[in-house]
C-alpha cells in the first residue's frame, strides 16, 4: 500500500470517528473534578460513571463500554462494505428472468450510466465520490466516506439507533458531572472539558435523531432520500402520482429489514402499474 494511501478521505474520516468516540468515553469515565478526601464530602460533582466505578458497581460502566463499542463496530462495518454497486459484469443470478423480463413496461427501459457504462436497475443511481453505480441509492454519507445503498440500508438504519442511545446515555453522564454555581475560573479548571463533551453530545444527539426519524419515515413508506428529495427529475417517478413501491407499513418493514417479500424492482413497478391500469369493474 502506498503511503499516501493511509491519507485518503475514508481512512481520515474513519480515524477521526474512533478518535472522537474513545476520546469523549475516555472523558465521561476519567474526569473528576476534585481529589477524594475521606473526611470531607465532596464540593464537585463527579460524572455518574466515575460514581458507579468508585462503588464497586461494574454492570452500568461495563454495559456503556460494550454499547459504544457495537456502534463503532458497527459504524465501520457499514462504512467499509459494499452499499450495494452494480456490477460491470453482471451475474448470471443477477439476470431478470423472462418472464420478469417480459413484465418490464418499455416505457422504463433500463438506462446505461453515462459514467461507469453499466445498465442501471430500477433506484440505482451513479455516485460521484464512489464513481460507481449502486443499487437502491439512497445517499452518499461524507461521515462514513461510503454510500448508503440496498446492502447497508437496514445496518445503517440499525447503527443510528444505537448511536443515539449512547448519545444520549453520554448526555446524561455528562450532565451529571456539571455545576455551574462556581466562580468562572474555577468553574473552567474544573468542568470546561466536561463542558465541551456535554455540548458536543447535544450537537450529536440532535444530528442522530433527525436522521434515524427521516430514514424512519423513509422506509416506512418504501422510499429512498434521493427519491424523496429529487421524484420531479426521475423518470419512473415522475409519471406517477404516487410511491409505485409502497406496499404498507408492514410489508415495507418486512422488505426492508427481512429482504421478504423479494423481487425485483422492476417487478414490482410493472405489478403497480397493472394494478393502476386495470379496469373498473
Amino acid at each position: 500500500m502506498a503511503p499516501w494511501a493511509l491519507l485518503s478521505p475514508g481512512v481520515l474520516v474513519r480515524t477521526g470517528h474512533t478518535v472522537l468516540t474513545w476520546g469523549i468515553t475516555l472523558v465521561l469515565f476519567l474526569h473528576d473534578t476534585g481529589e477524594p478526601d475521606p473526611e470531607r464530602p465532596r464540593t464537585h460533582p463527579i460524572p455518574q460513571l466515575r460514581q458507579w466505578e468508585e462503588q464497586g458497581e461494574l454492570l452500568l460502566p461495563l454495559t456503556f463500554l460494550l454499547l459504544v463499542l457495537g456502534s463503532l463496530l458497527l459504524y465501520l462495518t457499514v462504512s467499509l462494505m459494499d452499499p450495494g454497486y452494480v456490477n460491470v459484469q453482471p451475474q448470471p443470478q443477477e439476470e431478470l428472468k423472462e418472464e420478469q423480463t417480459a413484465m418490464v413496461p418499455p416505457a422504463i427501459p433500463l438506462r446505461r450510466c453515462r459514467y461507469c457504462l453499466v445498465l442501471q436497475p430500477l433506484r440505482a443511481r451513479h455516485c460521484r465520490e464512489c464513481r460507481r453505480c449502486v443499487r437502491r441509492y439512497d445517499h452518499h454519507c461524507p461521515w462514513m466516506e461510503n454510500c448508503v445503498g440496498e446492502r447497508n440500508h437496514p445496518l445503517f438504519v440499525v447503527y443510528l439507533a444505537l448511536q443515539l442511545v449512547v448519545l444520549l446515555w453520554g448526555l446524561y453522564l455528562a450532565w451529571s458531572g456539571l455545576r455551574f454555581f462556581q466562580p468562572w475560573g474555577l468553574w473552567l479548571r474544573s468542568s470546561g472539558l466536561l463542558f465541551a463533551t456535554f455540548l458536543l453530545l447535544s450537537l450529536f444527539s440532535l444530528v442522530a435523531s433527525l436522521l434515524l426519524a427521516s430514514h424512519l419515515y423513509l422506509v416506512a413508506s418504501n422510499t429512498t432520500t434521493w427519491e424523496f428529495i429529487s421524484s420531479h427529475r426521475i423518470a419512473y417517478l415522475r409519471q406517477r402520482p404516487g410511491n409505485p413501491f409502497d406496499r404498507g407499513l408492514t410489508r415495507n418493514l418486512a422488505h426492508f429489514f427481512c429482504g421478504w417479500p423479494s423481487g425485483s424492482w422492476e417487478t414490482l413497478w410493472a405489478e403497480e402499474e397493472e394494478e393502476g391500469s386495470s379496469p373498473a369493474v
